[in-house]
């Protein structure tokens, strides 16, 4: 029996919507703050090409997280789906297959990192400025490679059988000591006191050390008693539906991410192709303009205010996210009891609830874009190009949290077709000819608005697919209800 059955069976739906999700909103914080940390500390080294490094590189490091979401997903939407139906040695298989899964998985892209370096670094789009900074950032993230996939997978495993508070302690716990290592690692300096000046390799060592931390938390509430989940081998299973249930998910799920890896790259190198011109002072606007055969190392300045854009607007997006994961268990555990009324209440909260917070947190970006690109980075080129990437990327931001609610609800329920749509949509079909027809027509900014576009267009494919979706719902009621009357 699980704990606090009540959550999923009876609380009031906002009750228990915010139970669940106010926990996962804030590890989403979290995970914005643990890259803003970084971004912070890095951007105080003064050296633009360092904080462009650590921006190249986060694809890879999103590519190991995209590992960890196909058993941390999936196992997440499988579970929860397994506990609506009482199927609670089921449950346990998948725990036990997700965490043995994501360990191999972590040990085979930590290698395939390190034996393919090179080739790594080019189609990341490196330049001669970062490539030295972004090989040591990655040297070390792939030595990490099990725990960073492991913890990946537990934070949504456990937050799947309803335990949000504890995937969220996890997380923050993980952050601080994060936040606690970074400038000690990486500032050759602080406040008069000497430190150890390693860099973005100590940016990545910090964040490893706030991984290996939250994974232990996620040990402990596994193997406690108010847990049914649990790591013991002697529960693994790979048959009887187990590895087909967790991939059907879990491939989806982490195709974004690595849609997400790709598509960084490819904004990367458009970007480096261009360079800064003129001088920046008071009053006078630095232009940006594109050559053939330029310096590529003062394409470091339009990569690191992407950079900075899209760290400032990933708090927009995860907070949405959050809310769309932290819909999730709810959603698969009323699938799986066929309670639709209940399900589809919760749904209809959480999209009005994304759809407020994401007018919000426009507006205020809008109005404090520079200062916010100015917690990131002091150079007035960066500054004044990432004001403008964020006025760009806050365009869709009102209405994303549609698209992620609908596409965490085809997860739940098990709909694997819809959600590897979407997910070859927002960052592949839709998106990659519109970065290269924006990018042909509008230069730098058709860059920044590719995104929106995609984001806009894949809202509208969602709501199509759940209103299919939404017949074969009602179709279902109907059948429940004819036999109840016979």
């Amino acid at each position: 029996m699980i704990k606090n059955i009540d959550i999923f069976e009876k609380d009031p739906i906002p009750k228990a919507v915010l139970k669940l999700a106010v926990p996962t909103v804030l590890s989403m914080i979290v995970t914005v703050l643990y890259n803003m940390v970084d971004a912070f500390f890095v951007g105080m080294t003064n050296n633009p090409s360092m904080f462009a490094a650590v921006n190249v590189a986060t694809p890879v490091f999103m590519v190991l997280m995209a590992a960890g979401n196909i058993f941390g997903m999936g196992g997440s939407s499988f579970l929860s789906r397994a506990l609506g139906q009482k199927k609670y040695d089921k449950v346990k298989n998948i725990s036990s297959f997700c965490f043995y899964a994501a360990l191999v998985a972590g040990i085979i892209g930590g290698l395939l990192v390190l034996q393919f370096m090179p080739q790594v670094l080019s189609a990341i789009g490196t330049t001669e400025g970062t490539e030295k900074f972004a090989r040591e950032y990655l040297t070390i993230l792939a030595y990490g490679g099990p725990i960073i996939v492991i913890s990946t997978a537990f934070t949504n495993i456990i937050r799947g059988e309803g335990a949000s508070k504890n995937s969220m302690i996890g997380m923050m716990v993980g952050t601080i000591v994060n936040i606690i290592l970074d400038p000690i690692f990486i500032l050759d300096e602080l406040f008069g006191i000497k430190l150890l000046g390693r860099g973005v390799e100590g940016a990545a060592i910090a964040t490893l050390a706030g991984n290996f931390v939250t994974l232990c938390i996620y040990i402990m509430h596994v193997v406690s008693k108010n847990s049914v989940l649990t790591i013991n081998p002697k529960h693994f299973k790979v048959r009887d539906g187990i590895l087909s249930g967790v991939l059907v998910i879990g491939l989806p799920a982490s195709l974004t991410n690595i849609l997400m890896s790709v598509s960084a790259i490819a904004e990367n190198k458009l970007l480096a192709s261009y360079f800064y011109t003129n001088v920046v002072s008071e009053g006078l606007a630095p232009l940006i303009t594109t050559i053939v055969g330029g310096n590529p190392v003062y394409g470091d300045i339009p990569v690191a205010a992407m950079g900075v854009a899209l760290k400032a607007n990933m708090l927009t997006i995860f907070i949405q996210l959050g809310l769309g994961m932290g819909i999730s268990p709810l959603v698969g555990y009323n699938y799986g009891a066929r309670n639709f009324k209940r399900m589809k209440g919760i749904m209809k909260f959480a999209i009005s609830a994304n759809i407020i917070a994401g007018t919000v947190l426009t507006i205020l970006y809008c109005i404090f874009a520079k200062q916010i690109v100015n917690i990131f980075s002091e150079d007035a080129a960066v500054v004044y190009v990432g004001r403008y990437m964020i006025y760009g990327l806050m365009t869709s931001m009102p209405f994303i949290g549609i698209l992620f609610c609908l596409n965490f609800t085809f997860q739940a329920a098990g709909k694997g077709a819809q959600s590897l749509i979407l997910a070859v949509s927002r960052q592949g079909f839709v998106f990659f000819p519109m970065l290269f027809v924006m990018n042909h027509f509008f230069g730098i900014y058709g860059i920044v608005y590719a995104q929106p576009i995609a984001d806009i267009v894949s809202v509208i494919m969602a709501l199509l697919m759940f209103m299919r979706l939404n017949r074969d719902f009602r179709e279902i009621e109907a059948e429940m209800e004819a036999l109840q009357i016979y």
